[in-house]
């Protein structure tokens, strides 16, 4: 279930009114006229079954409500109600395989938005990694893994190709190679301090390495994996379960290799360099392949389940 509050002009109220009223999956109407200042015009407030939203988000932003107004999309996570329990029964698909794209979209934009927060989380998780890499140890590899903030920017390049979000496209390649760029570049540039101090040798970046040096040798499998890892973030992001991030952030290895590819570049190790650098590529092209096919068939199922509400709607109107 979605709660719904929208802004309204005075003179688009009667019409969004009329949208939700009009439709069998909302449960709950509510308006308060006059109460909205900035727009000057009236509060609705709406209860809709999660699998009916795209389409009365459609038909509201059709009337440019958006553009003078506002449409804010809440989930909710518990509620007792008879007629929430019929709107959903009578909304083909099921709530937790919906994909409310306004909201796929949003999150989209700010996973992708570049600043120092995303630069710090970037740069901290590549230097763990690569004392990860320094002590072999898996478990800061794992820690690594799940601080990276890369995946949401992963993720947005599907959803900008699926939507046709050119501006987004732009901005999550964009944010991908700056963060990737400057976290290999603090590594490096610290890497290099390191070794002048003598704590780092360049034994510790080529030597044996039993627990870490899938890192640098990737192979089919870590093509595959970024693949299944990714299509499983995907549907975690778009659907109402999310428990499945955890898992898909310790199943890819970009993070360390950007970590091992920062120390390389400290010693000059050209093969681990190569070997990093490719382990890294094909984590990312992997994972934005798997999220653009995820998204895909996720836009192509629910544009069936949309026809399917329309023809429903269509019969209950002509038996009225």
């Amino acid at each position: 279930m979605l709660h719904l509050r929208i802004l309204a002009p005075s003179d688009l109220t009667d019409e969004a009114l009329r949208i939700l009223d009009a439709e069998p999956a909302v449960s709950g109407l509510a308006v308060m006229r006059g109460a909205s200042l900035r727009p000057e015009g009236d509060v609705v407030y709406a209860d809709i079954a999660r699998e009916a939203a795209n389409d009365v988000i459609d038909e509201l932003r059709a009337t440019g409500l958006h553009h003078r107004g506002s449409i804010e999309i809440e989930p909710v996570n518990a509620w007792l109600s008879r007629s929430g329990f019929d709107a959903e029964l009578r909304t083909p698909g099921s709530s937790a395989d919906s994909v409310v794209w306004a909201e796929v979209a949003q999150r989209s934009y700010e996973e992708t938005e570049l600043n120092w927060t995303y630069l710090s989380f970037m740069s901290l998780a590549t230097l763990l990694a690569a004392i990860a890499i320094i002590t072999d140890s898996q478990i800061l590899v794992i820690g690594a893994m799940v601080l990276g903030p890369e995946f949401g920017a992963i993720a947005a390049l599907g959803v900008a190709l699926v939507r046709r979000r050119w501006v987004l496209l732009a901005l999550a390649v964009r944010t991908l190679v700056v963060g990737f760029v400057v976290a290999i570049a603090v590594t490096a540039i610290l890497a290099v301090v390191g070794r002048g101090l003598g704590w780092i040798t360049i034994d510790d970046v080529t030597g044996p390495r039993p627990d870490t040096a899938f890192i640098y040798s990737p192979d089919k499998w870590s093509f595959i994996v970024a693949v299944i890892a990714a299509a499983a973030g995907v549907l975690s992001l778009t659907s109402a379960k999310s428990a499945g991030l955890a898992g898909v952030f310790i199943s890819v290895t970009t993070v360390p290799a950007a970590g091992n590819v920062g120390l390389a570049l400290a010693f000059g190790a050209g093969h681990e360099i190569w070997g990093s650098s490719l382990q890294l590529l094909l984590n990312l092209s992997g994972m934005a392949m798997a999220g653009w096919a995820t998204l895909t068939i996720q836009q192509a199922l629910w544009t069936r389940v949309s026809v399917r509400r329309a023809r429903a709607l269509d019969r209950v109107r002509r038996m009225l």
